[in-house]
C-alpha cells in the first residue's frame, strides 16, 4: 500500500470568470483562478498575504457550474495538485495547479451572489450542490464528483429532488 497522498482543499474567491472549453474527447473543462487570503505574524504585526491558484474542473460539473463561477464569488475546491513541466529556449519551467474533484459554491445573497441564501434540504449545501469526493475511483478528474439538483441525498436525508429550474 502506498503512503503517498495528493489532496488539497481550498476556500477562496474567483479572480476572474471561469472559462469553459472542450477537450478533443468532448469532455468539458472550466478553467478559473482563485485567490486565497492568509494572515501571518511578522514581528509585532499581522501581515495579509494572498496566494493565487489556477484550478481546472472537468466534466458535467464544469458545464453546470460555469454560469455561477463569476469573478468575486467564494468557492470551496477539493482536488489534487498537478505539476506541469516544460522547456522553452533551453530554460526549464514548472507550474503547480489544482485539478478539482469537486467545487462548492459558498456565500449567499449577502455577498452579492444570486445563489444560496436559504436553508437547504438535509445533506445539501446552501448552494444546492454536494461535495462528494471520488476517492479510489479511476474515472478521471471530476467524474462522479458532482451531484447536482437531480441527485439523491447520500447523507441519509429524504432524497428530495430539485425541480429543473433551481431557485437561485
Amino acid at each position: 500500500m502506498s503512503s503517498d497522498l495528493n489532496s488539497v482543499i481550498l476556500i477562496g474567491r474567483l479572480t476572474r470568470d471561469a472559462e469553459l472549453s472542450y477537450l478533443p474527447s468532448g469532455s468539458a473543462v472550466a478553467k478559473m483562478s482563485i485567490a486565497v487570503n492568509r494572515s501571518r505574524r511578522e514581528g509585532e504585526q499581522w501581515v495579509n498575504e494572498v496566494n493565487y491558484f489556477d484550478v481546472s474542473l472537468f466534466g458535467k460539473q464544469a458545464e453546470s457550474l460555469k454560469q455561477y463561477l463569476l469573478k468575486g464569488k467564494q468557492i470551496a475546491v477539493q482536488g489534487s495538485l498537478r505539476q506541469d513541466r516544460w522547456e522553452k529556449d533551453g530554460q526549464k519551467f514548472s507550474k503547480v495547479s489544482i485539478v478539482a474533484n469537486s467545487v462548492e459554491l459558498l456565500g449567499g445573497r449577502s455577498d452579492g451572489g444570486s445563489f444560496g441564501g436559504g436553508s437547504a434540504p438535509s445533506g445539501q449545501s446552501s448552494g444546492g450542490y454536494q461535495m462528494r469526493p471520488n476517492y479510489g475511483q479511476s474515472t478521471g478528474p471530476a467524474q462522479g464528483a458532482y451531484d447536482g439538483p437531480d441527485a439523491g441525498d447520500s447523507f441519509g436525508g429524504d432524497g428530495i429532488d430539485f425541480p429543473e429550474d433551481i431557485p437561485f
